[in-house]
Formats: C-alpha cells, structure tokens, sequence
C-alpha cells in the first residue's frame, strides 16, 4: 500500500520544523565551567583549549556577569592552587580563606542569583595529582572522604548552593549529605559526579589546573582504581542509583558526547535531574577541526548540544556556553 503518512510533510519549511521540534535548548540548560587563578588582572590562555582562559577574581566577576546576561544560570568552578599549598592531605581545600572560598563569595555578591557549584576533590590540592589522600601507596577512600566533608562543609560557608562531588570515592554522597545537615546546611544541594569514567578526553582539562597524576612509586599512575572503566554500562547505573539512595540531588554523566547511550540509561533509571559534562577534548577537538576548515564549528556545536539535551540532560556543562547562549539569544 503506498505510504498514507510520509514523514517529510513535516519538514516541508522550518516554521513546521520548529512546531514539531522534539527537544528545546535554551541558555538556562548550560552551566559554565570557569578556571579560577590567584592575582589580578590575570587571564591566561590555555592552549590546549582555544578562547578559554585561567581568569584572576576580578576577570572571573566579569565572566560571572556576562554570564548571567546571557541567561545562564549556573557555573562550575575550579581553582589553580600554588604549588607550595599542595600535599598529600589537601588541607588547602577547606581553606576559609582560599581561593575557592574567596571565589565563591565573590561571585554570590556580585551575582546573588548565579547557582555556583564548586568542584569537590582533592587532585588540584593534592602533590600526587589525585583526588585522593594516599596510603601505602593506594587511593584511601574512607580518609578522603573525611577531607572531602571538611571541603564541602567549608564551600557551603562560604555561600555555594551546590557542592560538586568529582572524586568517585565509595559512600562519599551520604558522607556529604551528613556534614553538612550537622552543620546546619540543608539547603545547599549535591551534584553528585556519579558515572565519572576514567577517560582520555579531560588531558586539556588537567593542562589548565595542573592536575594531572604525578608519576612516583608512591601512588597510582592512574586514576582508573576509582574512575569507571569505559567499556562498561551497568555499572554506570549502579553508581547513580548508589548515588540517589545516598542523598544526591543532581547526578552527572562525564564524558558527555562519547557516552549518549550512558546518559539514556541514566535518565531512564532516575527522577532526579541529570546533568552533562562536554569535557575539554571533545571542546578541544571541534576547535581543532574548526580550525582546519575540517566542519563548520558553530553548526556542530549547536548539533552536539542538541544530541546531549536529546539523549536526557537536563543540565549541560559546556565550555561552548557563552558562544552557544550568544547564537541561541539571536
């Protein structure tokens, strides 16, 4: 019988392709991951990852405002620690008055609306390069946990609305949620990094903090004893639903474009919110390609975008969200 419905009656002109667009993407589904650098007047570019910078206080307020402007609604930040701040123990992470804590409150005065999730892990404090204190030469999960409640306690003081757990140490969600009900934060949320995979896409992101493992006798060369396997799915799930149960509020997948089929499951298995981080490779390599003349790097970008909002994000973090937000508010 020849074909009563044909589906190309509905892309006849973009005013029908737009009323029957399945899915939406606005700047409030961003969230700007920003590089945060002691001094003033400091932005430093980081070559592995073309129009980003290491921005000092003052040019990341900017940023925070443009931001905001834009219609972005949320930032992820991180912090370039001295090298003379930096040991095993990570004791400048729960620093009051460190750079994470002055950023933080920085930015809530200058833009009391902007959701500021800062990152929780060890490696920028760290001298080994892990998110992790190490023991006898291992990751110790349960002592770093302990750091990172000292950590997450000391970013709700200084006016976080969500802590950002990256580390992927067991049981670190409910130890999370546990200091800070007991100090008295209730309201600041848990963005749990719940299916973090041990991937090669973050090299440019461990450029710009300086972070990557440090190879010694003394520790793991690696990071794949509490990062995922990526030849794995199920477990991704288990991780998340581990999370939920321990009190997260948000979970992430991380990678965000090679892992669509990880962020479908995750969206499928939970009711919570799902966020997305599109990690410094996959930004790296679109610019990389741009620059060649290889694909045209605004139509792709969107493209990406798109697909990960389509595949179940609720949040994305991009460092394409100010360029992205900028095409979309046209």
């Amino acid at each position: 019988m020849y074909p009563l419905h044909r589906g190309r009656r509905l892309r006849t002109n973009e005013s029908l392709r737009s009323i029957v667009r399945e899915t939406s993407l606005s700047p409030t589904d961003f969230m700007l991951p920003m590089f945060i650098a002691e001094g003033k007047d400091v932005k430093s570019p980081i070559p592995s990852m073309p129009g980003i910078f290491r921005h000092s206080l003052d040019y990341t307020l900017d940023e925070v405002k443009k931001a905001y402007d834009l219609g972005i609604r949320a930032v992820n930040i991180y912090v370039k620690v001295s090298d003379h701040l930096k040991d095993n123990t990570g004791k400048e992470a729960w620093n009051d008055n460190g750079l994470m804590q002055e950023a933080i409150k920085r930015i809530k005065d200058a833009v009391p609306e902007m959701v500021v999730m800062p990152d929780v892990a060890l490696d920028p404090y760290s001298s080994y390069g892990h998110d992790g204190i190490i023991t006898k030469g291992k990751i110790d999960n349960d002592a770093t946990n302990d750091a990172l409640c000292l950590m997450a306690v000391s970013h709700a003081k200084a006016g976080a609305d969500f802590v950002a757990p990256s580390d992927m140490m067991d049981g670190r969600v409910l130890r999370l949620r546990q200091a800070l009900d007991q100090s008295g934060y209730h309201d600041v949320g848990i963005m749990s990094y719940s299916a973090k995979y041990a991937s090669s896409f973050y090299g440019p992101f461990r450029d710009a903090l300086d972070s990557a493992p440090v190879s010694t006798e003394e520790a793991p060369r690696d990071k794949k004893t509490y990062q995922m396997d990526y030849a794995n799915r199920l477990e991704a799930i288990r991780e998340v639903l581990s999370d939920v149960e321990e009190g997260a509020d948000m979970v992430m997948v991380k990678p965000g474009m090679a892992y669509l089929d990880i962020v479908r499951e995750v969206r499928n298995a939970v009711l919570i919110p799902v966020s997305v981080y599109q990690v410094s490779g996959e930004y790296a390599m679109l610019k990389a390609a741009a620059e060649k003349g290889w694909v045209d790097h605004d139509a792709v970008m969107l493209e990406q975008l798109y697909c990960i909002k389509r595949a179940g994000a609720n949040l994305i973090s991009t460092y394409h969200a100010l360029h992205a937000a900028k095409l979309l508010n046209k």
